[in-house]
């Protein structure tokens, strides 16, 4: 079982990181109070889960100085526990406060906001000391995403989903398409009346692209575009890349190429193939059959 701990000055960036976590596969609980976390991870050991991250901090209340030992406690039942601590100058948290507007946990009507930012190192002191320490001072929000990803060796790709979703164009472009491949060039099964009534993932239609080297060379272009960029897109923190074939009708050619491209990528991240004109023909077969 794998735990980090999060914890940290509020405004610091607690649930960016927190988020950052969970959109990699951990089970996410925040303002965890320090006393429950023996049995939170006790409960979702028996449960089954082997990734968890956890935000304790001030909000705990006068409970957190315990936090240490319960942190030392837990080290002896658990084979990798890590605790990070997001930090920030104190002008930087002001600053945040004030853009936000929010209220800080310690900030009530006699006590000012810098004086509740003191209150809340003086706290938090213990368990800085025992924590990765990050100074997010000067760092956006996709920069602390990228570093929490990296101290935790997350690859850049996990957490992100591939998917590659075919479509015909006669039927308009997918408005949740990141990026458009046209394959409309390729030659089109469409014109050979045998081959007309199968799609893109029936055996004759793919024999027949396969033979085809301009449909091969298509293939290789866009996976290696896309092989290329994947990187990039996933250190922009995406959970989802829509990669969209589109051919005339969304039948043969971008139902076969899609297919095929799922299949490239399906061992190094996750990976959904749809057919969105292919869908779409069959339901309305469907239902013209039902209306008979």
């Amino acid at each position: 079982m794998q735990i980090v701990l999060i914890s940290g000055l509020s405004g610091s960036g607690k649930s960016v990181a927190l988020k950052a976590l969970e959109d990699a596969g951990y089970y996410a609980v925040d303002n965890l109070p320090a006393n429950l976390l023996a049995k939170l991870v006790a409960e979702l050991r028996r449960a089954g889960y082997v990734r968890i991250a956890v935000a304790v901090d001030v909000r705990s209340g006068a409970n957190i100085a315990a936090l240490p030992q319960k942190v030392d406690d837990l080290r002896k039942t658990v084979g990798d526990l890590r605790v990070i601590f997001l930090d920030a100058r104190d002008d930087t948290l002001i600053a945040r406060f004030s853009e936000t507007r929010r209220r800080h946990p310690l900030a009530t009507d006699d006590v000012s906001l810098a004086e509740a930012i003191q209150k809340e190192r003086d706290a938090l002191e213990s368990i800085a000391e025992v924590g990765h320490h990050i100074d997010t001072s000067d760092l956006q929000a996709n920069t602390l995403r990228a570093w929490i990803k990296d101290f935790m060796g997350i690859s850049a790709t996990e957490g992100l989903t591939l998917m590659f979703q075919s479509f015909g164009f006669k039927y308009g472009i997918p408005l949740d398409a990141d990026l458009v491949f046209d394959v409309r060039c390729l030659p089109n099964p469409h014109y050979d009346a045998r081959l007309r009534p199968h799609t893109g993932r029936d055996q004759p239609v793919i024999e027949f692209l396969e033979s085809q080297p301009e449909v091969a060379r298509m293939c290789e272009d866009i996976r290696s575009f896309v092989a290329n960029w994947l990187p990039s897109y996933a250190r922009d923190n995406r959970s989802y890349l829509t990669v969209a074939i589109g051919c005339t009708g969304g039948q043969h050619r971008s139902v076969y190429i899609a297919e095929w491209l799922g299949r490239q990528f399906a061992d190094s991240v996750r990976v959904l193939v749809r057919h969105r004109s292919a869908a779409r023909r069959v339901f309305d077969h469907g239902a013209g059959a039902a209306g008979k």
